[in-house]
């Protein structure tokens, strides 16, 4: 690595640093104006709040990722301009690839981040933030978290019913479930008062199990406890869609196969999964962007067209993503173009603007 690009890169990470810092207390303090009031509701413990915030910080973090990346590119460069740095390197030959290479690799760094805080970090502070919201502040029972009374699971040829489910004892009580033939012809019954789990498997307890042949029950069994093949976790029993945004990619993709399998609609499921990916990598296409914007200023270009620019370009970006995102939801676009076309737009912006940069 050269002097000039660890100079470059020392100065992008200085600002990045101080932006990305300064977008999460803006974001943190606003939240906590917002949300405070409804907590006194509940006389909670300030031990709760403060964590509460604390598991908030990741979730944060890589929403205001991509506008640290654009604020830091614009302020970055202004100021390597308006030193007459940029001037400088230009005279010694040193090409605009070059003098942008440290920030795309940051910003392509940023990104990969992001996923990866998407799939290991967030599904985890997500639920421990609701929880704290929940169960320790507002003290409710943490069966909210739970589909609790009527349940049904399709499991290949398999149907699971249950009355209710006990999170706490992670057990399913007044349990049925149907097995089939070829022609969705009913083969066997299994009635179980409750079916626990111990982990990897479901295990049935106080069964009576009917074979059917010929239209009618053939032979009835009781067994004390009964060890069954299920493709059914804890994790399965949570209400999805009041946490499908902070599940990761794979997760999701997991959730939306057993759906298919079920016969169910995915299509709102799918748009979001893209957008798993895709939008991580709004810190790369706002660097992409940012830099030729900045470089097409003149020496007078201070910090408030810095931010007033990255302002602007970020929310345009995140208004335009989230109208797309919802045509893919409803399948007005695909899921797959819905998710990669407002980063298109603004890749195709930042090639424009480069093109046409006076070199």
């Amino acid at each position: 690595m050269s002097i000039l690009t660890r100079y470059i890169a020392s100065a992008y990470l200085r600002v990045f640093w101080l932006c990305l810092a300064s977008f999460i207390a803006i974001y943190l303090v606003i939240d906590f104006l917002e949300k405070i009031g409804r907590f006194l509701r509940f006389d909670p413990q300030w031990i709760h709040v403060v964590r509460f915030f604390l598991y908030k910080i990741p979730e944060i973090a890589t929403q205001v990722i991509p506008l640290a990346v654009l604020m830091a590119t614009l302020l970055t460069l202004g100021m390597l301009s308006r030193n007459s740095e940029i001037i400088a390197m230009r005279s010694c030959g040193v090409s605009l690839r070059k003098i942008s290479a440290p920030i795309l690799v940051i910003a392509c760094a940023a990104s990969l981040f992001v996923i990866v805080s998407n799939e290991l970090i967030l599904p985890k502070t997500y639920s421990q933030m609701r929880f704290i919201e929940e169960v320790l502040i507002r003290k409710k029972s943490s069966n909210t978290f739970f589909r609790q009374n009527n349940i049904w699971h399709k499991d290949n040829k398999a149907i699971l019913m249950a009355r209710a489910f006990d999170p706490d004892h992670q057990t399913l009580r007044g349990v049925t479930l149907w097995s089939f033939s070829e022609g969705m012809t009913p083969s066997r019954r299994i009635d179980a008062e409750q079916g626990s789990w111990d982990g990897s498997q479901w295990t049935l307890w106080k069964v009576t199990v009917r074979d059917f042949q010929g239209g009618g029950v053939a032979n009835t069994t009781q067994i004390a406890s009964m060890p069954v093949n299920l493709n059914l976790q804890i994790e399965d029993l949570k209400v999805v869609d009041k946490y499908a945004d902070n599940m990761g990619f794979l997760k999701l993709r997991e959730y939306i196969q057993k759906l298919k399998k079920g016969g169910y609609e995915t299509t709102r499921y799918e748009a979001q999964m893209h957008s798993k990916i895709s939008l991580p990598f709004a810190s790369l296409i706002m660097a992409f962007l940012g830099i030729p914007f900045a470089l097409r200023g003149n020496r007078s270009s201070g910090v408030a067209l810095g931010i007033g620019a990255s302002i602007g370009f970020g929310f345009a970006y995140f208004i335009i993503n989230a109208i797309l995102i919802s045509f893919g939801q409803t399948g007005v676009l695909p899921s797959l173009v819905s998710a990669w076309a407002a980063n298109v737009i603004f890749a195709l912006s930042g090639i424009w603007l480069a093109m046409t940069l006076n070199r």
